[in-house]
């Protein structure tokens, strides 16, 4: 039996997922209309408009499984065991390499096909 999770949607959650997606257009708006202004003062109110709008997002059941899916993402890029220096530049220093043995196997190729397109056409 194949059961497929229901993903319920409350009116409230998505009044204020469009109360912040309006919140964000007039932000942007705004920071246009006032042009005139100083620049500093139109960032600071379009970061503070959208710190707002993320607030509101939060809010929502939506925004708390975001949030939740980064966290778990977080704690997933820890566990990662990364690669040391000296594999990082050993690996980089293969991959240079053979871009290079490819580029000149190219070069060489193209060199080829336009010797024998020379000599078929008579340029």
């Amino acid at each position: 039996m194949v059961s497929k999770a229901e993903v319920t949607t409350n009116n409230l959650d998505t009044i204020k997922l469009a109360a912040a997606a309006v919140l964000v257009l007039a932000g942007l708006i705004a920071f246009y209309v006032f042009a005139e202004q100083s620049l500093l003062l139109r960032v600071i109110g379009l970061l503070l408009i959208a710190g707002i709008a993320a607030f509101i997002v939060y809010q929502t059941d939506l925004g708390k499984r975001t949030v939740e899916f980064f966290r778990d993402a977080r704690t997933e890029v820890r566990k990662v065991v990364w690669p040391s220096r000296a594999e990082t530049t050993q690996t980089t220093a293969t991959v240079f390499i053979i871009v290079i043995i490819v580029g000149i196997f190219l070069w060489l190729f193209d060199m080829l096909l336009a010797f024998l397109f020379r000599t078929i056409t008579g340029i």
